[in-house]
């Protein structure tokens, strides 16, 4: 264990990667994101959207709580700079309704553009009226204390995934996917060629030809043992 993991820190410095990327990869979106590098970064099906429609992708400002505490949330929207997604977890298992509309109010006026949350959140009508988009695990009213310390932009996990300060947290209906800052062109680079090339291929299924054929599907179907036949006979 390293000094910084032993102590209670705030980290006020972390590496950001620039808006126009940012902007890419959220309109790419999770799913391709996902994809394009490797099928990795998936937080899991846990972590669902609040509301519908929200697509968008943010430099993590990371944050460690107690569970049942948010006084790390408070700690960290000072840090946080426009175009940042705050990341909240905890040391062990919390449905605690740990986020609500007045730390949402605080965050906009960060520019803060979402919330990911291994916890509960709730004032779930407000967070929807303000437009503010979270991704939780749990709605809960149960609500928090400030008793306990803990650590800003310090590496945190969500399921199997590891999320350093400052990589890039894409977020929309289909979940939440994390790309490390350093690939974050690399990976880009990748979903814009994934999306040149659905393109192409949407076009063909629109005018009529089957991914069984354009895939190669049918042959590697017939490889596995599956037999084509007529209706007529089968019995």
């Amino acid at each position: 264990m390293s000094e910084l993991d032993s102590r209670h820190v705030v980290v006020r410095g972390i590496p950001r990667v620039g808006a126009p990327v940012l902007a890419a990869l959220a309109e790419a979106g999770v799913s391709t994101v996902h994809e394009a590098q490797g099928r990795t970064g998936y937080v899991g099906p846990h972590i669902r959207p609040l509301q519908d429609g929200a697509r968008v992708a943010g430099n993590a400002i990371t944050v460690l709580c107690h569970p049942g505490d948010n006084i790390m949330v408070h700690a960290a929207v000072e840090v946080c700079q426009p175009g940042d997604m705050l990341v909240v977890t905890n040391t062990g298992p919390s449905s605690h309704g740990m986020f609500g509309e007045l730390l949402a109010t605080s965050l906009t006026a960060r520019g803060v553009i979402g919330l990911v949350i291994d916890a509960g959140v709730r004032d779930v009508a407000e967070l929807r009226e303000m437009g503010f988009p979270v991704w939780s695990q749990y709605v809960s009213s149960q609500g928090t204390v400030k008793k306990t310390p803990g650590s800003v932009n310090v590496p945190v996990s969500i399921g199997d995934v590891v999320i350093a300060p400052g990589d890039v947290v894409c977020a929309d209906d289909d979940g939440v996917v994390v790309v490390p800052h350093q690939s974050a062109a690399a990976v880009l680079e990748q979903a814009t060629a994934r999306l040149e090339r659905e393109a192409t291929k949407r076009q063909r299924l629109a005018a009529g030809e089957l991914t069984l054929e354009m895939d190669g599907l049918r042959d590697k179907l017939i490889e596995m043992g599956v037999q084509f036949i007529d209706s007529s006979e089968v019995g």
